[in-house]
């Protein structure tokens, strides 16, 4: 091709590309919302569920309270709730790498 000539194939065929990552990333975007992950504090007290995305979207005490040290309790909390932002960072690291499996990163990226 002569300098300075436009090559429409290669500008249509990346404009599909970009559509179609496009569609990966509204794809991506919405597991990221609705795919939930559930983790248990250590001594099994606490359970959360968090989407992919970091939202906590319950929290459930899964033995009685009456007799627990409140400062214990609140330790299952946190120790939930930390493991559960974990759970979203892996969540969201396997969707990720499902999703755009096909492309590589650029050289140097």
């Amino acid at each position: 091709m002569p300098r300075g000539e436009i090559d429409e194939a290669w500008i249509e065929e990346a404009v599909r590309r970009y559509r179609h990552i496009e569609t990966l990333q509204a794809e991506f975007d919405q597991a990221v919302a609705t795919v939930e992950v559930t983790v248990r504090s250590p001594d099994g007290l606490v359970e959360v569920v968090v989407t992919a995305g970091g939202r906590i979207t319950d929290v459930r005490f899964l033995g009685p309270l009456h007799q627990r040290n409140p400062r214990d309790v609140a330790g299952s909390v946190q120790a939930a709730v930390t493991a559960a932002a974990d759970a979203a960072q892996w969540a969201r690291e396997k969707l990720h790498n499902e999703t755009f499996a096909a492309y590589r990163p650029l050289a140097g990226a």
